[in-house]
Parts: structure tokens; C-alpha cells; sequence
């Protein structure tokens, strides 16, 4: 403690002073609710007893219980497909839209912000959008695809069980593009232009100087990018909850709204908690191994 107050005054003060408050603020705000989010899951909690810390000790038993549930394998296979095509068409359409932008061409840093300013709305504000977007009777997607003869019917995007889970994929790609777009356009930027000037006098046309030059010197970038879109898809939740709250019949639920409805719809608070738990492992699963690859770069 003395040691740590000496720091404090002396040159780096003001550093180690806001760096201990910003752990002292992550201990409060996400490390306990964590670690009690973690014991609620071995435990028995009824309606009776959420305030106590005391409970049953029940072991692995809500684990098996999430487990042997008849919804489990759908929830399981949605959040897969749910995580990995919005990271797919996120990064792609990302990606092409970063190489678009750094062209020189006239208001594109309108357009580039026009893009930004989707990515700073609210999820719940972003899902009554899309909401409207899907509307069956009035919704402008049938009302495009109607006009240019690909359907022919009114198609009920979000309570038809064939298209809920895809509607949602596209809703977050569309929130999640420009994030994309900004972290892979800094990668771009730090890429020296005299190595794609010296390819240019060898010949290299543009398709070789991309897998051969771009994607290389990207890999940082699309790790990083990867990475902290696994997480955050993994954490959505304010989309899903404004545009099809896991219906119908669970045929859009994923496993972060699941946790939700278990512990504050049906109050299974423990149950829930383990399917937090299992959610919370699989994040810092992916971080462990973002933090690893991007060590073993920098001995590299």
C-alpha cells in the first residue's frame, strides 16, 4: 500500500491513480455481478430466496437440468447460426466497404459517416426500424421484392418460424457492418503505401496484391476484428428482444435471450444463471485466444 501510494505521488501519479479507480470500477460494476452470477448457477434459488447468498448447494444439477430440456438442441444450433453468419457477412461486407472507402471519390466521408451514425444507434431503436422493415402487411422489405417480382405474396419475416432467425442475422449484420468497417479501415490505413506501389511496378494486378499483400498484413486486424465480434454477437440481446423476443415457437431464441426469459419470465433464476455462466465461458474462451495469438505475433 505504501509502495502503491509513492507511485501515486510521484511522476506517474495521475496514471496509476485512474487506472486503480478503472479497476476498482470493473471490480464493482462487472467482476462481483460475475462471480455471483456464477454461484446463483450451483445453487437452488426460488422466488423465496434471491436476496440471500445462503441457498442449497445443488452442484452441477441446473447444468443437467439446461441440458436435458427439450429446447436446449434449437437454442444451441440458433446461437451457432447466429453468431456465425452475422460474423461472416459482417466481416465480408465490412471488409469490402473499408478497401471501398479508402479510395478517394467525392462525399465519401459523407457516406463513411452515414454508415457510423447506424452504428451508434440503440439496439432496441435499431429492432423497431427493422420491425417496420419486416412488417408483413406494410413492411417496405416485401414491398421491394414484391416490386421487383421476386415474391409474390406477403411474407411475415418475423412470425414465421422459417424466417425469424434469419430476419434477426440480417438486422445484426446491418448494426454490426460499420463497426467492422472502422477497425478494419485503421488496418488499412497502416499498411505502407510504397509496398503496394513497388508490387504495381512488378505487376502484381489487384486480386494478387490483395491475397498476397492486404490479407497478410491484416491478420492482426481480422483476429482482433473476429474476436471482439464473437463477443459482442454473443452478448446481443437488445435486437432480439425488440424484434421477435426468441419466437416463434424458439425458433429465433439464442442463448443469450434464453438466460433472460429463464431467470426474469419463468424465474428459473438458476437455470438461467448456468446458461450465463456457459456464455461466459465461451467469451473469455474466444478473448484467451485472441490474447494468445496476438502474444505469439509480437515474439514472432
Amino acid at each position: 500500500m505504501k509502495t502503491w501510494f509513492r507511485q501515486a505521488q510521484g511522476r506517474n501519479g495521475f496514471e496509476v491513480t485512474m487506472a486503480s479507480l478503472a479497476l476498482l470500477y470493473l471490480l464493482l460494476f462487472a467482476g462481483i455481478p460475475l462471480i455471483y452470477n456464477v454461484v446463483l448457477s450451483f445453487q437452488q434459488v426460488d422466488l423465496m430466496s434471491p436476496a440471500f447468498f445462503v441457498r442449497p448447494f445443488v452442484g452441477l444439477a441446473n447444468y443437467l437440468d439446461v441440458i436435458s430440456r427439450p429446447e436446449t438442441r434449437i437454442v444451441v444450433i440458433n446461437t451457432i447460426l447466429f453468431v456465425g453468419l452475422s460474423l461472416v457477412f459482417q466481416i465480408v461486407i465490412g471488409f469490402l466497404l473499408a478497401l471501398l472507402f479508402m479510395q478517394s471519390f467525392p462525399a465519401a466521408s459523407f457516406m463513411r459517416g452515414l454508415f457510423l451514425a447506424g452504428w451508434i444507434m440503440p439496439g432496441l431503436v435499431v429492432g423497431a426500424i427493422w420491425k417496420l422493415v419486416f412488417a408483413g402487411d406494410y413492411g417496405v422489405l416485401n414491398h421491394a421484392l414484391t416490386s421487383i417480382g421476386l415474391i409474390h405474396g406477403k411474407i411475415f419475416w418475423l412470425s414465421d418460424p422459417h424466417y425469424a432467425l434469419f430476419a434477426v442475422i440480417l438486422a445484426n449484420v446491418w448494426l454490426g457492418v460499420p463497426f467492422n468497417m472502422l477497425l478494419l479501415s485503421v488496418g488499412l490505413i497502416g499498411i505502407p503505401a510504397d509496398i503496394y506501389e513497388a508490387a504495381k511496378i512488378d505487376g502484381a494486378g489487384p486480386i494478387r496484391r490483395f491475397f498476397s499483400m492486404t490479407l497478410p498484413m491484416m491478420r492482426s486486424t481480422l483476429g482482433a476484428v473476429v474476436s471482439l465480434g464473437a463477443i459482442l454477437t454473443m452478448q446481443q440481446f437488445d435486437l432480439i428482444a425488440a424484434l421477435t423476443q426468441g419466437g416463434p415457437a424458439n425458433a429465433s431464441q439464442v442463448a443469450q435471450y434464453w438466460s433472460w426469459q429463464l431467470s426474469f419470465q419463468t424465474f428459473e433464476v438458476s437455470q438461467g444463471s448456468a446458461v450465463a455462466t456457459v456464455m461466459l465461458v465461451l467469451v473469455l474462451f474466444v478473448a484467451v485466444i485472441y490474447v494468445r495469438s496476438i502474444r505469439h505475433e509480437q515474439v514472432a
